[in-house]
């Protein structure tokens, strides 16, 4: 035990000085290929740890090993990557330098690896964002960013982060579902999916609901793939996750503004441009603001059939929140035109619950029937018995 607690403290050492190393140097190692970092890293790693006694101690066999694993740490990702490798987990979360959770089949878990320092965690954080084009530090404390997979991931760090860094990274699946499979989950039933997959070929507009983590992009990249093949469909999203098949397909992405607070592009200026690029169907991947006037707008008037997702605690919440958000467009709209406008655009609301089990269900399908003295007017067609 006094032996691996040895090994433990000499790794953070020598991680931490060959860091303090690096940060002095590392302005001219892009240059270099990775081939070439990592040798360079091997030999100044090899000389910080024959300073330390320890590591003079060790046997050739143990002085390769703990060699290995500074490099894995310095080059990867550390204590996390085995789980970005994992096809089974869709979550990682990290609270700091000692709590790590992973959410796998829906359920999250603590799991016992920890980083060796708040230094080889910032390393890390630095590693995932710097290609994205991303900076991070005490004057940019928050980063939002996408991974070249699609994968989502945000970072907080100090002064904003009390106990932090956090880094949350939801992985992107290599797999996009069907129907078919979604019905083997156990998320729909056979006839539900008969019922959305006519309502997507007959041209419905969709909104699918449902809380963090319900699976909501899930289905809505799998209803988008019942989408005729002939049909021009322009994609919104704040970070590209859909993976529609279609070769008729215009993808579209958000982008956040640069640390000089320049050249921001929202989702609302690519829902006004994507009017213009003759559309058969939109699908914005998540509606969380003004864009929502537009969106309304652009249904009612030609743009049938286009498929979105929001976050709400039921359908008729749905329908508020679309709403409320239409209202931040900063338009003096009445409530009354507003409604009349959703009730004429919107036709389904598909919600979707995750229960005890970790499993992903949708719960309700609700057709939205139009206003009656100011009062939306639903139609329930589906509603689960019980969702625990």
């Amino acid at each position: 035990m006094e032996k691996i607690v040895q090994e433990k403290n000499l790794l953070t050492l020598v991680y931490n000085e060959i860091l303090e190393t690096i940060a002095k140097t590392e302005a001219t190692w892009p240059q270099y290929s990775s081939t070439d970092i990592e040798g360079n890293l091997r030999l100044l790693a090899i000389e910080i740890a024959d300073e330390h006694p320890e590591f003079n101690r060790m046997s050739s066999d143990e002085q390769d090993l703990f060699l290995d694993s500074i490099i894995n740490e310095l080059t990867g990702f550390g204590p996390i990557s085995q789980y970005l490798e994992d096809d089974t987990i869709t979550e990682i979360m990290v609270n700091g330098i000692t709590n790590i959770f992973i959410e796998r089949n829906g359920l999250i878990s603590a799991v016992p690896d920890k980083f060796i320092s708040k230094n080889q965690l910032m390393r890390i954080i630095k590693t995932i964002t710097s290609p994205l084009g991303r900076r991070i530090d005490e004057l940019n404390p928050m980063v939002d960013a996408r991974l070249p997979d699609g994968s989502r991931v945000n970072v907080v760090i100090p002064p904003i982060a009390i106990d932090g860094p956090y880094l949350t990274i939801r992985k992107f699946g290599r797999k996009a579902f069907t129907l078919e499979e979604l019905v083997s989950f156990g998320t729909l039933s056979q006839e539900i999916a008969q019922f959305l997959a006519t309502a997507v070929s007959n041209k419905d507009s969709i909104i699918v609901s449902g809380g963090t983590g319900t699976g909501k992009t899930t289905l809505l990249n799998v209803l988008a793939s019942r989408i005729s093949d002939d049909e021009r469909i322009i994609t919104i999203e704040d970070a590209a996750e859909l993976r529609i098949t279609s070769d008729h397909v215009a993808r579209l992405e958000a982008r956040p503004p640069s640390p000089e607070g320049k050249g921001e592009v929202t989702i609302r200026h690519l829902v006004r441009n994507a009017l213009r690029m003759r559309p058969d169907r939109i699908i914005i991947g998540e509606v969380r603001g003004s864009e929502a006037l537009d969106l309304i707008q652009a249904l009612n008037t030609g743009h049938r059939g286009s498929l979105s997702t929001v976050h709400a605690e039921n359908p008729l919440q749905a329908l508020y929140r679309l709403e409320t958000m239409a209202m931040l467009a900063g338009y003096e709209i009445p409530l009354s035109v507003i409604r009349n406008q959703i009730s004429g655009a919107v036709k389904y609301i598909v919600h979707l619950d995750r229960i005890r089990t970790g499993q992903r269900v949708v719960s309700s399908i609700v057709e939205l029937v139009g206003c009656s003295k100011g009062e939306y007017v639903l139609k329930e067609h589906y509603k689960a018995k019980a969702v625990a």
